[in-house]
């Protein structure tokens, strides 16, 4: 792996099945009791959050945290940021007191590229999400869920997706997600499709690794996943489709377009959810709805790409002691 975590595009197929394999052995350590390892114990990990955040932040803060590393977090609001202070001097300010690995969302795309790459920091800066770019570790835990339902917890180790096929749907043009997701689903072997109204679908799109539809029902029965994508009205400044009502009969999951896909096929969704919207109550709370499962995987995986990162050559979780080796 690269020493930072800017652009899932930036992971080998090597690199990625790594860090799921490794997220495997991080998610039984949440069966133990303790759920704790020493790994990381005398690190410390910055939270460098210029967006508001619930799930993002709070799974980079309990991964660090299982890891034993001391944990910070930063928000602008209440910050001297809110007073002005730049991206650098903030930057600054971490080095000086000794941030290992800096873990940021930023609203300007490039901004975890630039904090990287400017010599600000000696850590690892890790991509939470940045503008409209890219969210690298929310498209590992969507490989993650998807590697644990399609192939199974066992049998997937050292395993991609090769052959499988992943329907992302809705709001393309605004989503860091999708565009994260298309990268590597490719580069674990997944057919990955795009499905949106025309003015939710990127210019340039056509040189993305992916097919595009703009008929959802079409793509639905030769699914093997299916990924509802948030309409994301906070980035809008026009209007992208004529009613929220049109918006779901043509985009939004139902219970009778869930009845189209294949039976072993899934739902997914980054959260947080438009109930009513691009998926109704009826299939957010099905059995085949991962929703839930992709937080607590996504713990899982932070502590792979946090241990990965910092935590230097090291198995990273002990083997058990048995009567040879005590």
């Amino acid at each position: 792996m690269k020493r930072h975590l800017i652009s899932a595009a930036d992971l080998t197929r090597d690199d990625a099945v790594l860090i799921l394999d490794t997220a495997e052995e991080m998610a039984r350590v949440a069966d133990r009791p303790i759920k704790k390892l020493p790994t990381l114990r005398g690190r410390t990990v910055v939270n460098l959050f210029f967006e508001d955040s619930t799930r993002t932040r709070i799974s980079f803060e309990a991964a660090a945290k299982r890891l034993s590393a001391d944990v910070i977090n930063f928000s602008a609001k209440g910050s001297s940021v809110s007073k002005g202070e730049s991206l650098k001097d903030t930057a600054l300010t971490l080095e000086a007191m000794g941030a290992d690995a800096v873990v940021i969302r930023h609203h300007a795309s490039g901004a975890p590229y630039r904090l990287a790459n400017s010599g600000w920091i000696d850590g690892a800066v890790v991509n939470a999400g940045d503008g409209t770019h890219e969210h690298p570790t929310q498209a590992l835990l969507d490989a993650f869920t998807v590697r644990r339902r399609l192939v199974g917890r066992d049998a997937g180790l050292g395993h991609d997706l090769a052959g499988r096929r992943i329907t992302i749907v809705g709001d393309i043009l605004h989503s860091r997600v999708a565009r994260s997701n298309v990268h590597l689903l490719n580069t674990l072997g997944a057919q990955v499709t795009l499905v949106a109204p025309p003015t939710l679908v990127p210019i340039g799109v056509e040189h993305w690794p992916c097919e595009v539809s703009y008929d959802l029902d079409s793509v639905l029965p030769k699914s093997d996943a299916v990924m509802m994508l948030r309409v994301q009205r906070e980035r809008m400044n026009a209007a992208f489709f004529p009613t929220e009502r049109e918006y779901a009969r043509r985009y939004g999951l139902d219970g009778d377009r869930m009845a189209r896909m294949p039976e072993h096929a899934v739902v997914m969704h980054p959260g947080p959810m438009n109930r009513g919207m691009e998926i109704t109550a009826e299939v957010a709370d099905s059995t085949r709805c991962t929703a839930v499962e992709q937080v607590a995987n996504g713990v899982s995986i932070r502590m792979a790409v946090l241990y990965l990162l910092l935590g230097g050559a090291e198995p990273a979780v002990s083997a058990p002691r048995t009567e040879e080796n005590k």
